[in-house]
């Protein structure tokens, strides 16, 4: 189908037309599509289309009476697409692509065109729902509506183009799930068997992924990324019947689950991109045989455990922000800073020309002065990763101009590669032939064979052009100077009163933009978060989602009291329940800067830590601002401490929850880039899990370190007396050794279950007057925990957890030890004391609680939570 075409444009563009009279219908309907449009060329206004060869309208050979092909892409055309389009019965190709200024819906009677075989409409402005007549196109093999404002649902009737090659609904505002078909109901995309390229990017569809996507057995490039999908299991979207599949691109797209090993021995497959997703346990390479064309796997920021290696690896391997990257010894550090590969600047070399041209010209690789079409070209299923030829891309396109299709091209140009809004993007320069300009026919033969060659080039693409204006028929001079004299009249004319206007309108207005913009100051701060984007300004979330406030409020029963599990300065805290089945805390911010919730999720986001409590997800819509945290099911390490929960914590699960908390801070500290300051570690941040494994929770409001700051000094401080570093009182700063001291107060709660304040005396004062090292357990019996007496038996290693945490007391900072000191001292007293510092604590929390059942399970009481940005009862010092 694809060769008939090419063969027939070949055709188009080499014959002239000769006589000819267009059927009435047909005229009648150019001539409206002339009436309401605007910036149309020029001989339009000549009364027959085909007899007088009206510009980008190409009618049959035999007859000339009938249009067949419309190709007006990049004619700067302005206007509305009218019913009357669907009277071109015979139409076969419509491109109108790269015209900003078409708008409006996209009229029902496209439906009535029977014998489309391709509809270009990329770049241009349609809005409204994509009509269901669409799936009446039974010829078509190109849908290209990408780059528009479509809303709505995909129509379940697009699953009826049987001869459909490639789909292109990118970068629009689409909505619901993916339609799938119901045996004899209903028709889907997957049942669009001939499919090579599936293209929905960049939209805002939900739902899972239908697996029975999978079955296309002819795709070839997917990309699925930045939409909203509910989790979707990456196993089961993936079979081996995908046997031509080379480009895979679904980053962003909520996937969980691990990668089954036959994906990436698709014989054909050489690009993946899963990146910023959840795909989790381990990565086993060890069994299975690559395919001999993969050159790159992108598995950034996703939740991936271990890797199992195989054979040496022939493709690029990217795991950058996966847990295994963090873990001591892991193979996966091969894998997880990858070099940054820089372009070698790709450029024709016109140094040697002698040509010198004018200012609004550009000279050619062949040395000719004119005016190139500009364009911008976006490859799909490409990350700056890639090693893109820039000089094959450019031969195969120049051939395809002057060899396959005739046109008057002297020669082309392809620079600057770069990351744009997830695409890998070049810069397109297009030089005309024996002329210094293309006339605009030239300009539509050009950009439609760019969309045409978009089917299989070296690089799946679509492009976005400039608008091309050197062919413009311009006024007379004494038109402009006419017009200009009477503008200068009527200006010097009216000057005086519109002076006077101004000013007095000129303090309510800067007083009235100024009431606006505090009024949007919020809103501004997300306002470049493109929610349907890939760019890079959107926070990379490794685990986190998207949520609708519709579906946040499903699954707590519309933000029911009988969900609220907590309350604070930040707003409420609801318990839910998502779609999976999952457990979640929900912060729903009360009234809350959108600067401050913005700097919280991109922190959150670059975490990611099995001792950090986990962002699940976010929702910024209808004015809400909530994160969603997973549900915690112990609560608080003060809870248990103090008995509320039911459970009794023996010596070694208190060692163990010490060295999991300073494990996260320590993560905080050194492994995050910049680095963080907690702030505010206490016992109520730090939560406890089904198996009792520490998570530190909170540090969504800490202060994120820029390289420059030596020293890691905060100013910003959202602290609790009793933790609080006492050098801050002096110097008004916070450093990481703040964080120390804080920790050091934990650890003194771990064997006393005290408060750090509690009936005016403080505890590191009472340990330090009552601690005598000559005495056994240091002299500390009538401060210890009476828990620990009952049901620990030994409590060796405790003299050497005490000196540890004196030692996180120093009054100086400069003796106080650092966060990943602290976690191997704390592994050191649990090797001697006999356990493992590396395994998870198997046991649940019912191997060490009451069997009462009365622990509510909920992290977030009120009666306990003092989360520094929640809790509105405890005292916080603020720096002056």
């Amino acid at each position: 189908m694809v060769q008939k075409i090419q063969a027939f444009l070949l055709i188009l563009i080499q014959i002239p037309f000769a006589a000819a009279l267009t059927t009435t219908q047909e005229a009648a309907a150019l001539n409206s599509l002339k009436d309401i449009w605007k910036n149309k060329p020029p001989d339009w206004e000549k009364p027959d289309p085909c007899d007088d060869g009206w510009t980008g309208i190409y009618c049959d050979i035999e007859t000339r009476s009938h249009v067949i092909y419309i190709k007006l892409g990049n004619t700067g055309l302005m206007g509305q697409l009218s019913n009357n389009i669907g009277s071109l019965s015979e139409l076969q190709i419509l491109d109108l692509s790269n015209n900003p200024g078409l708008n409006g819906l996209l009229p029902d009677a496209i439906g009535n065109l029977k014998n489309l075989s391709q509809l270009i409409l990329t770049g241009c402005n349609f809005s409204g729902r994509i009509p269901d007549s669409i799936g009446s196109l039974q010829q078509l093999i190109q849908l290209s509506i990408n780059f528009n404002n479509f809303s709505g649902e995909i129509p379940h009737s697009i699953g009826n183009l049987a001869h459909l090659i490639l789909l292109d609904l990118a970068d629009n505002k689409l909505s619901g799930t993916i339609p799938i078909s119901d045996g004899d109901k209903t028709t889907g995309l997957d049942k669009l068997t001939a499919c090579q390229h599936l293209i929905l990017n960049g939209n805002q569809l939900t739902g899972a992924i239908p697996s029975s996507m999978g079955i296309l057995k002819n795709l070839e490039v997917v990309d699925l990324s930045c939409n909203r999908f509910d989790p979707s299991e990456i196993a089961k979207l993936f079979t081996t019947v995908l046997r031509n599949l080379s480009k895979i691109k679904m980053e962003n797209t909520n996937l969980d689950g691990q990668i089954a090993p036959y994906l990436l021995t698709l014989p054909d497959l050489e690009n993946v991109y899963l990146k910023n997703n959840n795909i989790n346990g381990t990565l086993d390479l060890s069994k299975i045989v690559p395919s001999k064309n993969l050159k790159l796997v992108d598995l950034r920021n996703n939740s991936i455990s271990s890797l199992v290696e195989g054979a040496k690896l022939n493709y690029r391997l990217f795991l950058e922000g996966n847990p295994c990257c963090y873990e001591l010894g892991s193979i996966c550090k091969e894998y997880c800073n990858p070099p940054e590969e820089e372009y070698t600047p790709h450029s024709t070399n016109t140094a040697t020309c002698e040509n010198h041209c004018p200012s609004d010209q550009k000279i050619s690789p062949n040395c000719n002065c004119s005016y190139p079409y500009i364009s911008t070209i976006y490859l799909r299923a490409a990350s700056n990763y890639d090693n893109v030829n820039l000089e094959d891309m450019e031969n195969a396109l120049r051939n395809s101009f002057q060899k396959d299709f005739h046109l008057p091209v002297d020669s082309i140009t392809l620079s600057k590669p770069r990351i744009s809004n997830g695409y890998l993007t070049l810069d397109l320069e297009v030089f005309p032939s024996g002329t210094d300009r293309f006339n605009r026919s030239g300009i539509s033969d050009l950009v439609y064979v760019l969309n045409f060659q978009a089917l299989g080039l070296i690089q799946s693409y679509f492009l976005i052009g400039s608008q091309y204006g050197t062919f413009s028929e311009m006024s007379s001079s004494s038109k402009v100077l006419v017009s200009l004299g009477v503008i200068i009249g009527v200006t010097v004319s009216g000057v005086v009163a519109v002076l006077a206007l101004l000013l007095c309108a000129g303090y309510y207005v800067l007083h009235q933009r100024r009431r606006a913009d505090r009024m949007s100051e919020q809103s501004k701060a997300f306002s470049f978060w493109d929610l349907n984007s890939c760019s890079n300004n959107i926070p990379k979330l490794n685990v986190a989602r998207w949520f609708s406030f519709d579906e946040l409020k499903k699954c707590t029963n519309n933000f029911s009291e009988v969900n609220a599990i907590g309350s604070g300065g930040y707003g409420k805290v609801y318990r839910g329940t998502l779609s999976t089945g999952q457990l979640v805390a929900i912060k729903r911010a009360q009234q809350r800067g959108g600067i401050q919730f913005k700097t919280e999720v991109e922190m959150l986001s670059r975490v990611h830590h099995k001792n950090l409590v986990s962002l699940v997800g976010y929702c910024f819509e209808k004015d809400e601002q909530m994160l969603v945290y997973e549900y915690i099911a112990n609560g608080t390490l003060k809870e248990s401490l103090s008995g509320r929960s039911g459970i009794k914590l023996d010596w070694t699960r208190r060692l163990r929850v010490a060295v999991g908390s300073a494990r996260g801070v320590a993560y905080l500290h050194e492994h995050v880039n910049p680095p963080i300051i907690h702030r505010d570690i206490k016992s109520t941040n730090i939560l406890l899990d089904n198996h009792l494994n520490a998570k530190v929770s909170d540090f969504g409001l800490s202060k994120l370190m820029d390289d420059d700051e030596k020293g890691h000094v905060s100013t910003q401080v959202k602290g609790t007396m009793g933790y609080l570093d006492p050098e801050y009182y002096m110097t008004q700063q916070l450093t990481e050794k703040s964080d120390v001291y804080s920790f050091g107060v934990i650890m003194l709660e771990l064997i006393t279950a005290r408060k750090p304040i509690e009936h005016g005396k403080y505890i590191v004062r009472e340990v330090k007057a009552i601690m005598d090292k000559t005495k056994d357990l240091y002299g500390l019996h009538e401060l210890l925990d009476p828990v620990l007496g009952s049901i620990s038996t030994s409590l060796k290693g405790f003299e050497e957890f005490v000196d540890l945490a004196m030692r996180c007391l120093q009054e100086s900072t400069a003796d106080r030890p650092l966060m990943s000191e602290v976690v191997k001292e704390i592994e050191g007293i649990m090797k001697f004391s006999g356990l493992n510092t590396t395994d998870d604590f198997a046991s649940t929390s019912e191997s060490y609680g009451e069997t009462n059942g009365e622990h509510s399970g909920n992290p977030f009481s009120t009666e306990t939570i003092e989360y520094s940005s929640w809790n509105i009862h405890h005292h916080k010092v603020e720096s002056q």
